[in-house]
């Protein structure tokens, strides 16, 4: 079971470091009514990427993913495939980062999410948390890891949330530190959305590069 926790807690820092995840939260703190609208979003996103995750688990469990087994072998090519997915995802926001002028856009969908009542703001978090692209092939490939490490039904649900945990904590911070400093998390809230916004290239062509290269290897070595 250890070792299977170090093995998808790499995927689950990729969800928490996502700037699109922890902007939602940051912006539903600039609300009028932010403790409860960023609480609400936590819990409805940790949801999510709980829910996704015990979908696949499920889906796995009717696999034999031991080693040497054919639905192994799919596994390691599935791995391989994500890894490729993640370095050419790399390779599109290197060059967005370079192609870019000026200060960067927020998606449309979040230019009304400081408006959120919390019961909207939960299914927002619900929604991203499962649905986020960058969430689902986190969740896929935690999976196949947790899949593959004929674990007991106690010790799968102890991994998974673990992983939920980890992967929540990008989008708890902001929380974390306007209760810890109230009315002076104001400034160092803004100036987080300020850094997110301008350098949501960079951050995720690492992330992306670094974890395309670990799916990879790993895929290989279990070929």
């Amino acid at each position: 079971m250890h070792q299977a926790i170090g093995n998808v807690l790499a995927f689950a820092v990729v969800v928490a470091v996502s700037p699109i995840n922890i902007m939602a939260a940051i912006l539903l703190l600039f609300s009028a009514r932010p403790i409860a609208g960023a609480s609400a979003y936590l819990v409805g996103f940790a949801a999510g990427v709980a829910a996704v995750l015990v979908a696949l688990e499920i889906l796995a469990a009717h696999l034999d993913l031991s080693d040497g087994s054919d639905p192994s072998r799919g596994a390691a090519v599935l791995r391989i495939v994500l890894g490729i997915a993640l370095l050419a995802a790399a390779g599109r926001k290197v060059r967005a980062r370079r192609s870019a002028t000026g200060d960067a856009e927020l998606p449309g969908w979040m230019s009304g999410i400081s408006e959120l009542a919390p019961p909207k703001a939960a299914a927002t978090g619900l929604l991203i948390g499962a649905l986020n692209p960058k969430n689902l092939a986190m969740a896929v490939a935690a999976s196949l890891v947790i899949g593959a490490a004929s674990l007991s039904g106690s010790q799968t649900a102890t991994v998974i949330a673990v992983y939920v945990v980890v992967a929540s904590l990008g989008v708890a911070a902001p929380l974390v530190v306007t209760l810890a400093l109230g009315d002076r998390s104001e400034a160092v809230l803004a100036g987080w959305r300020s850094w997110l916004a301008r350098n949501n290239d960079a951050v995720m062509a690492v992330v992306y590069l670094l974890f395309g290269v670990v799916l990879v290897g790993n895929g290989i070595a279990s070929l």
